[in-house]
């Protein structure tokens, strides 16, 4: 018999924070486990994709541009080019459209001017057949998670607290995807004035990806607001959940009974509907602004909560959330869907439980590693205080970064011609360009009045006592203020661990931080000086203005 994660749920519980009874509304049940694992069952099979993280859907959009230029550059008419290349997206996204847009890939595979076509026709019919036999699951799915919820409900029903309210729901995603088309259609009519045919073809694929793309982003903007205004046109069905905010500040849903949080049934990204809905947005006092930020640095999710869930949940799905406040006496937060519902199954807890111990691990031997850094600072305090200016900067860590990131991106295009070359190539040259030189030549300054950073156009300060987290997580070197104009600067260095715990060696951001830290925790080690103005406002433009310079020198001579 295959143990599940359900099987685990007795061995921890704790008590969450109490929603007010005046809050539940009368005769609304409570999701247990059993109910819960009934529409946990009802999810598709797990080859197929329904919980897509947005970094994947941006990544797929970018190949889904650079599969229709590839198409193209083949001899694909341009509009057909960007049809192929956006069905993946379509299938992640907006599976609701697959089975109409399989049908038409069909059609326009059997029409194409390529050879063999005894073998591109057959292999299009078969990635069109399992596009829509995939999406045919998704959909199918659904269907069974909203008919499982509606059982739990036990037919309760509840009018939604934000009813009487405008909404908002999918506003951004229609201006967006009407900007989107607009620019995509402009691109490919204006394709249609290059001199040679490729050209042409070329630029019609890339506007018609862009159009497809502002298609789906509209698409994704209608039916998030349909659903929104169709889940507050009646008495919505109601049941009783815990909540938690995730680490990646989406809200988690438990069962009931899940005291531990060890199952969470799905996530959905909310707004708070007074904030939303106000005039004036409510500011958070800095304690709660430094509680936000430290719980997102330390990947902690927030307190277990009561709640009660408004609309029934499945893949898609909209929902309203009504739970008990973090803090005690302040009311209860209402807080509307801003995005869909995304089930988790059991496949991708168990991934994630396995993840947070390899990463609890993983940190614990940074954080003994940070912590021989601050002993050796704490045995040699001379080494940190003087009177003079200190300055820590850019060591071999980061331009061995650097190099592995050039010839990463490299590869992309020496060796290539065209668009692939001088196109990509010109892309990544321009991000080069502004981010190398951070890697390349970053500076801290110490003196009397806090700690000054360079930058590509303006230098940043921050107070000693105006410095709210100095941090070496793993690879990562990180220092934010409690000011909110001061943008949280950070670097990123190759790293050894095993190697360094070998060598006995304490990695320069270790140290950094450790002597930072030294000096901000006890004054008697800071500079009794002021820096000069050329150590305070060291700026990196020059610095990318050679990089960009390098790299096209790169592209137009090297071969």
């Amino acid at each position: 018999m295959v143990l599940t994660v359900w099987e685990t749920m007795s061995t921890t519980s704790r008590q969450p924070l109490r929603l007010p009874a005046s809050a539940v509304p009368d005769g609304c049940p409570a999701w247990d486990s059993a109910g819960a694992r009934r529409w946990t069952q009802a999810l598709p099979p797990r080859w197929v994709p329904v919980r897509v993280p947005r970094r994947l859907v941006l990544a797929m959009g970018t190949l889904a541009l650079i599969g229709g230029c590839a198409l193209a550059a083949a001899g694909v008419p341009g509009f057909v080019a960007a049809f192929l290349g956006l069905q993946v997206v379509w299938l992640l996204v907006r599976p609701e459209v697959v089975r109409v847009t399989a049908a038409m890939q069909v059609v326009m595979v059997a029409g194409l001017p390529l050879a063999p076509s005894w073998l591109v026709i057959p292999c299009g019919v078969l990635v069109a057949g399992a596009f829509a036999r995939t999406a045919q699951l998704r959909l199918q799915a659904r269907e069974r998670q909203r008919e499982a919820a509606l059982a739990a409900t036990g037919g309760v029903t509840a009018v939604l607290p934000d009813a009487g309210r405008p909404l908002r729901r999918g506003k951004l995603f229609l201006w967006l995807g009407a900007v989107l088309f607009a620019a995509g259609a402009a691109l490919a009519v204006a394709a249609l004035g290059f001199d040679t045919p490729d050209d042409r073809n070329l630029d019609s694929a890339v506007g018609c990806c862009l159009a497809g793309v502002g298609l789906t982003v509209l698409l994704s903007g209608h039916l998030g607001r349909r659903r929104a205004a169709a889940l507050r046109s009646a008495p919505a069905p109601v049941l009783r959940v815990l909540v938690r905010e995730g680490v990646e500040a989406d809200t988690e849903v438990f069962a009931a009974d899940d005291l531990g949080a060890l199952r969470p049934l799905f996530t959905v990204s909310v707004t708070d509907v007074d904030v939303e809905d106000a005039d004036d947005e409510e500011k958070l006092d800095d304690a709660e602004i430094d509680e936000l930020l430290d719980r997102i640095a330390d990947d902690e999710p927030g307190p277990l909560r009561e709640a009660v869930l408004y609309g029934a949940p499945y893949d898609g799905a909209e929902v309203l959330i009504v739970s008990v406040a973090e803090k005690p006496g302040e009311p209860v937060v209402v807080e509307r869907s801003v995005g869909p519902v995304r089930p988790l199954s059991d496949g991708r807890v168990r991934r994630e439980l396995l993840m947070e111990k390899y990463e609890a691990k993983r940190d614990a031997q940074y954080e003994e590693r940070s912590r021989v850094a601050a002993e050796a600072v704490a045995d040699d305090p001379y080494a940190v205080a003087g009177k003079g200016v200190r300055r820590w900067r850019a060591g071999w860590s980061d331009w061995l970064t650097t190099a592995g990131a050039v010839l990463w991106a490299g590869h992309f295009f020496w060796g290539e011609t065209g668009f692939w070359r001088y196109g990509v190539g010109g892309a990544l040259g321009a991000v080069a360009a502004l981010l190398l030189p951070r890697v390349l030549a970053w500076r801290i300054t110490a003196d009397s009045e806090g700690l000054w950073f360079n930058g590509f156009r303006r230098a940043q300060h921050i107070a000693w006592d105006h410095i709210r987290v100095v941090r070496c997580k793993g690879p990562e070197l990180n220092i934010d203020s409690h000011r909110a104009s001061f943008d949280e600067w950070g670097v990123v260095g190759f790293r050894w661990p095993r190697l360094e715990r070998r060598l006995g060696y304490i990695h320069p951001y270790e140290r950094t931080a450790a002597e930072i830290t030294a000096m901000w925790q006890e004054p008697g080690y800071r500079p009794l000086v002021r820096a000069g103005e050329r150590d305070r406002a060291r700026l990196l433009w020059p610095l990318g203005v050679l990089v960009a310079l390098a790299w096209t020198a790169a592209l137009l001579l090297l071969p």
